[in-house]
């Protein structure tokens, strides 16, 4: 049997995820937008309950397709409160229409949302060497910086442990622990 980190369940969703999708290095502006919109709205909740509504995220925010989220009104808005297959949280779902206009913004001025958020480690993941639980931290002083930095462009739920969380799901580190089979994989 695979050995994996920690914090996987038996839960074919979690063990999916964690096997082909956690911690893998993405420079794609979609997937990036993707994995930002996630993490945003499970700030406070448990990553499980963010992955059995992924589906269901797509659809309503039209296949996570940040330019058409920057167009949306107050009609869309209103229907995505109403949408129980998401979390309907007035501030996070505004938040994610925010957000999109500002990923944009971002995109303008460095040519990718991507180019921005990589030269923070000069385009290379940060390799970690965590060996237990206790050791993997939930922010760093890297993630303090980037919360800082996309707070002060406007963007919204973006504290430094949903900033951290974000690195580690797109890749920017690598935070399996040094026994998960995935470890020397990504």
């Amino acid at each position: 049997m695979k050995k994996r980190c920690f914090w996987v369940s038996n839960d074919p969703l979690y063990i999916e995820y964690h096997d082909n999708e956690w911690g893998v290095p993405t420079f794609d502006d979609t997937e990036l937008f993707e994995f930002l919109i996630l993490e945003t709205f499970q700030a406070g909740l448990s990553w499980i309950t963010i992955l059995k509504k992924r589906e269901n995220f797509k659809k309503a925010f039209n296949n996570f397709d940040y330019k058409k989220i920057a167009n949306y009104g107050e009609g869309k808005y209103e229907e995505l409160l109403m949408d129980a297959g998401i979390i309907r949280n007035k501030l996070k779902i505004r938040s994610a229409i925010t957000n999109a206009k500002l990923f944009m913004d971002v995109q303008k001025e460095f040519g990718s949302f991507s180019k921005f958020f990589w030269s923070y480690t000069d385009g290379k993941p940060i390799v970690n060497h965590f060996n237990k639980r206790e050791e993997v931290p939930a922010t760093t002083a890297l993630s303090d910086k980037i919360s800082k930095d996309l707070k002060k462009r406007g963007f919204k739920f973006v504290g430094s442990t949903v900033i951290y969380a974000y690195m580690q799901s797109m890749g920017m580190v690598n935070d399996h622990t040094t026994d998960c089979f995935r470890y020397n994989e990504v």
